[in-house]
């Protein structure tokens, strides 16, 4: 049976694990090309991608626009406090005036969670969720298995994951969750309890309050940034306490396989939620979910831009 075309990518429940399963395969054609000496191809000429960010960003925004540009997109970038927004608009006048622009494609961050579904509600353009508030991140999810399975191979079954730090407030953990148990992979988080998420049986997962017994043979340490943007409150007491009790270091990362893999998502907090020998040590690959996040974020503007029927893998 044919796999349906894929609208939008708001969520990882847009997904099937066929189509997951596509996306990366196509990531790993487009990774190969990215280390060619002209690393573009004409897949995507004559579609505007359209990149708006209300929050700031480096990594996401970057690789959404090299992507777009590799595929000889016209790429088009629009940061909250150059747009009409800082005068008053709507972000339903703002999709409206886009639509009216024919864009091929949406690219959004926001800081409220849903503002993509929203926004694909209301544009012709197929729509990219690149982080909305406390919600989900769907390419951080799939440029995080890609750089697993170039580690671990393309079967992420029988993998254990660990992701510590922030889980409550943090969209990258709700979309690797699901896509990792998607893929078969089993899941433990760890955090203090004020930002570990209520009622985690529902999600399928291991819940740590302690970070040793969660990184116990672990094949791959997910730690995150913590989400000081959205804290309301003081929700543990100060970033050396939280250091010393959730900071990956090398002692504790020694509790995991010793081929465990080390990832963050990005910024990196260094010496709070990882020291300076473990993220720039052998065991991490944090460099290379960046470079990942090119290759990836080209498949999905494949699979929503191309028109209908076209090859499944690019040339």
């Amino acid at each position: 049976m044919t796999e349906p075309q894929l609208r939008h990518l708001l969520s990882i429940s847009d997904l099937s694990r066929t189509m997951a399963e596509q996306i990366l395969k196509t990531a790993q054609a487009f990774h190969e090309i990215g280390k060619r000496p002209v690393r573009k191809v004409p897949t995507l000429r004559g579609k505007t991608v359209i990149n708006v960010f209300y929050e700031a960003s480096t990594r996401t925004r970057t690789s959404f626009e090299l992507a777009g540009k590799r595929l000889s997109a016209d790429v088009v970038n629009i940061g909250g406090s150059s747009s009409s927004t800082s005068k008053g608009e709507s972000l339903r006048d703002t999709v409206l005036t886009l639509d009216a622009m024919h864009a091929s494609v949406i690219v959004l961050r926001h800081a409220v969670s849903g503002a993509a579904h929203y926004v694909a509600r209301n544009t012709r353009a197929a729509v990219i969720n690149a982080g909305d508030g406390m919600h989900e991140h769907p390419t951080q999810a799939l440029l995080d298995v890609f750089t697993i399975r170039q580690h671990k191979g393309n079967d992420l079954g029988g993998l254990t994951v660990t992701i510590c730090g922030d889980i409550q407030h943090s969209r990258v953990a709700r979309s690797n969750v699901q896509l990792l148990r998607l893929l078969g992979a089993r899941v433990r988080l760890a955090g203090p309890r004020t930002l570990l998420p209520h009622r985690t049986e529902a999600l399928g997962v291991e819940t740590f309050d302690r970070l040793e017994p969660a990184l116990e043979g672990a094949d791959v340490v997910m730690m995150l940034r913590i989400q000081r943007e959205r804290l309301g409150a003081a929700l543990f007491p100060s970033s050396r306490e939280y250091a010393r009790y959730f900071g990956l270091n090398a002692r504790r990362l020694s509790l995991a396989s010793p081929e465990a893999i080390v990832m963050h998502p990005g910024p990196i907090n260094r010496g709070v939620e990882i020291s300076d020998d473990v993220a720039d040590g052998p065991h991490s690959v944090i460099l290379g979910q960046v470079e990942a996040g090119v290759a990836v974020r080209m498949a999905v503007l494949y699979f929503l831009a191309s028109e209908p029927g076209a090859e499944a893998t690019p040339a």
